[in-house]
């Protein structure tokens, strides 16, 4: 498991908003809190500590943060604050712009700069619902006059760069309980290259990035179009370069880091036998033909599915059916 949670039901009612400012000032810039629910006051958060990136998926009551130029100057941490919106409504002044957000928008916060972040309806009793994710300046590879650009601004995670960062941002707080210590500063090294990509993609300024950056987010993007992309039998090695505008070689090239000796049309197989291999194991799917499941996960000629399915796990799709999930699964 990684990180830690905060559940408001744990605290006694009368110190709930108190101790969520004590832990909001400690995981972002401190800030003036207010909020009309702080009586009955509900959130919950869990902290994860990726390396120097930390991210942190919330839902919590209206709640207004106010960072004033004196807070600046008592304590600047020199982070950048990018928020994802899931549910909810906000509105935020910063850098000299004023912009409202709703779901799947994204917006950047620089903690040496004021800024008043409020809800849409502070009365309403209505949960608001995000991923926040804090790093320090000096790791983003931009420069910081191009990255005042993005101060403020409603960004949208629902297209492109943005919704892979966004899924991936979903994702970490979904399998937070699966997940590794160990695996942490990994992960925070990619949730670091999305941002950066990202970032450069809206500035149109990935030139300034350094190659390493730019292929681990290209990875990534490859990576996310064969997932949704397992269905189509045509889906092969010259089909995604072209997709990707990139040439064969250098798709290896940059996929290289996955495929751990396999080959990109080994490495989409592989992902296929596992999806079919998790549906034969699915009560739920138990009526469903295997020709048809084999089909959903790019097989088009059962044969072909039952010999590699064999190969791979030393027994047939029918077996695998009946013998149900294996220990572990």
């Amino acid at each position: 498991m990684i990180g830690t949670v905060f559940r408001s039901e744990d605290v006694p009612p009368g110190d709930r908003f108190d101790h969520w400012r004590e832990l909001i000032g400690r995981t972002r810039s401190p800030s003036d809190m207010s909020s009309v629910h702080a009586a009955d006051f509900w959130a919950e958060q869990r902290l994860m500590e990726l390396g120097p990136v930390t991210v942190w998926p919330t839902s919590f009551l209206p709640t207004r943060y106010r960072r004033s130029p004196k807070l600046v100057r008592q304590s600047d941490p020199e982070m950048y604050h990018l928020t994802l919106l899931l549910d909810g409504g906000l509105a935020l002044d910063h850098a000299g712009r004023t912009s409202t957000f709703g779901p799947r928008d994204l917006h950047l916060a620089d903690s040496s700069q004021p800024y008043d972040l409020r809800p849409a309806d502070h009365r309403e009793r209505r949960v608001i619902e995000g991923v926040g994710v804090d790093f320090p300046k000096a790791l983003l590879p931009l420069p910081p006059h191009r990255v005042r650009e993005l101060l403020g601004r409603s960004q949208s995670g629902r297209e492109g760069l943005g919704a892979l960062l966004a899924e991936y941002l979903v994702g970490l707080g979904r399998q937070a309980e699966t997940l590794r210590p160990s695996d942490a500063p990994r992960l925070g090294t990619v949730v670091l290259d999305l941002v950066s990509a990202w970032f450069a993609h809206v500035l149109d300024a990935e030139a300034a990035l350094p190659p390493e950056t730019r292929q681990q987010a290209m990875a990534s993007r490859i990576q996310a179009f064969i997932r949704q992309n397992l269905h189509d039998p045509e889906l092969t090695p010259p089909v995604i370069a072209a997709a990707h505008h990139i040439s064969l070689s250098y798709l290896y090239r940059i996929f290289q880091p996955q495929l751990q000796g396999d080959t990109v049309a080994a490495w989409i197989r592989t992902r296929r036998l596992e999806g079919a291999r998790r549906d034969l194991a699915d009560a739920s799917l138990r009526t469903t033909p295997i020709h048809a499941i084999a089909a959903r996960w790019g097989f088009p000629r059962a044969s072909d599915f039952t010999r590699a399915f064999r190969t791979a796990y030393g027994l047939s799709p029918k077996e695998c059916r009946f013998q149900g999930p294996s220990e572990g699964e």
